[in-house]
């Protein structure tokens, strides 16, 4: 079942849903702005193969952080970004992440692997792509992307506890920690 805006309030009234900081405009009918934080890691250009097993991954990662003047999504560049918000599901609860189409409609496309698991806390990284030919210019603090809430029939047996709990800010690839 996917949650209403009554709902949604609802569950962040009771403190079940944690959405912190969040200005009641970002409700929407059936799901919940979030917001673009300031900090971004772009891949240095000059890394040759990304290497999944290689724990040391992290370091073909640069850190930009920005003010209001925005930052440029060149085209064809991947980036991660984070939400603003900080978020904690409950047991029962999971979300889809979706990009807003007036900035797909500009060619960027937005994802988290389009999924966060029942229990998750944590600010949501973001992956971006510009898939247009024109550079592209966003800012922090503006609306970048919509949870939807989905309630589970029951709890998660095994909710997520997994290596992003808990992540602040824009958290790149824990691949490596993989155990299969």
């Amino acid at each position: 079942m996917i949650l209403n805006d009554r709902k949604i309030r609802e569950l962040i009234g009771s403190k079940e849903l944690i959405i912190d900081p969040l200005d009641d405009i970002q409700i929407q009918p059936s799901s919940v702005d979030l917001r673009l934080g300031n900090d971004f890691l772009v891949y240095d250009e000059n890394v040759d193969i990304l290497d999944v097993k290689n724990s040391e991954l992290h370091n073909s990662l640069k850190k930009i952080v920005v003010n209001d003047e925005g930052f440029v999504i060149k085209p064809k560049q991947f980036i991660l970004a984070t939400t603003v918000e900080y978020i904690k599901l409950p047991d029962y609860l999971t979300a889809f992440v979706e990009g807003r189409s007036s900035l797909g409609r500009l060619g960027l496309f937005i994802e988290n692997a389009g999924w966060v698991d029942a229990g998750f806390e944590g600010n949501i990284t973001l992956e971006f792509y510009n898939a247009n030919s024109r550079p592209l210019k966003i800012y922090p603090g503006m609306r970048i992307c919509q949870l939807v809430f989905a309630k589970m029939e029951e709890p998660a047996e095994k909710p997520y506890r997994g290596k992003y709990q808990g992540q602040r800010g824009t958290t790149a690839s824990r691949i490596y920690l993989d155990k299969d």
